[in-house]
């Protein structure tokens, strides 16, 4: 891949500014927004779908059904749907199964990991998994890379590192809650251990490798996100410690609704993830069920002994 690359981003929120301002200076980048801001000229999809070597879905999941529909006929047979989308859709679905039922044998691919779009655009590092099924799109969306500081690594767990990415937003609200308690470091540890356990379980059921959880996709984001003062899922875990009902909302919050509407696992198996859903749903006495939660643990894991 070279300078004559054309990228079409599809969104400009922040992660729509951060991969324009991280691409800029090496391709060739069209930018379309469904509800463009005042001051910013929309490209129009039919003029450009149609030039586009990679299609750059900066959106949430839920628009991405709507969108690879109308420009799926617009297409070059060899242009690579590219999407950065860490969430679940009315369906239930993410982003991955949406491209595969709609693009079947057309290239896509999945772009995860520790990418806060502020140190992106402070020129600062970032670093991603790219799912995909075959290596000759891996090396294309390398390439589109090479000159930045977004290093990318290959994975064909196109199932693991969706729902590794897609759960570390629900798990990352625990860490907000912690820190706003001031229940300290060693219950930060504690927590990242019990989430990257039960992530390993929930992928595995869902399809994806052991190994997915451990990885950028998992791991590396949920930590960036767990811990970061830019994050938003730490920052509604503040708040539901707080004991605030007002604007909580994000992926995360909407992984839980779309898990309990398609009963896509069960929480009961789930320890920690159940303490997450039901701070959630009744915002209340955050530390009451942290400690109820962790005492519960503990004399339940009495006179087990574990692995190293």
């Amino acid at each position: 891949m070279n300078e004559s690359t054309r990228v079409l981003i599809l969104g400009y929120g922040e992660m729509g500014h951060a991969m324009e301002s991280l691409l800029a200076n090496y391709h060739t980048i069209d930018i379309w927004d469904k509800f463009p801001q005042a001051g910013f000229h929309s490209v129009v999809l039919e003029d450009c779908v149609p030039r586009a070597d990679i299609v750059l879905f900066c959106l949430p999941v839920n628009p991405h059904r709507e969108v690879v529909e109308q420009i799926k006929p617009l297409l070059q047979e060899q242009t690579i749907c590219l999407s950065i989308a860490k969430g679940l859709d009315e369906k239930g679905q993410t982003a991955a199964q949406i491209f595969e039922q709609v693009l079947h044998d057309r290239p896509y691919a999945l772009l995860y990991g520790p990418m806060i779009s502020e140190e992106i655009r402070a020129g600062r590092y970032a670093f991603a998994q790219v799912g995909c099924k075959d290596d000759i799109v891996y090396q294309r969306v390398c390439s589109l890379f090479s000159s930045t500081k977004l290093f990318t690594e290959p994975t064909n767990d196109i199932a693991g590192i969706s729902w590794s990415v897609i759960l570390k937003n629900v798990y990352a609200m625990v860490f907000g809650m912690a820190d706003e308690l001031q229940l300290g470091d060693n219950m930060r540890g504690f927590l990242m251990v019990a989430a990257v356990r039960e992530l390993e379980q929930i992928v595995m059921q869902m399809g994806g490798k052991p190994a997915s959880p451990f990885h950028l996709a998992g791991l590396g984001d949920l930590v960036t996100t767990a811990t970061s003062e830019d994050s938003h899922h730490h920052e509604l875990g503040k708040m539901l410690a707080r004991g605030e009902t007002r604007n909580i909302t994000g992926e995360g919050v909407h992984t839980l609704q779309m898990v309990a509407k398609h009963h896509l696992l069960n929480p009961a198996v789930f320890p920690l993830f159940l303490l997450i859903q039901q701070i959630v749903e009744q915002p209340g006495q955050t530390a009451q069920k942290i400690d109820a939660f962790i005492q519960q643990r503990y004399t339940d894991t009495q006179g087990v002994t574990t692995s190293a």
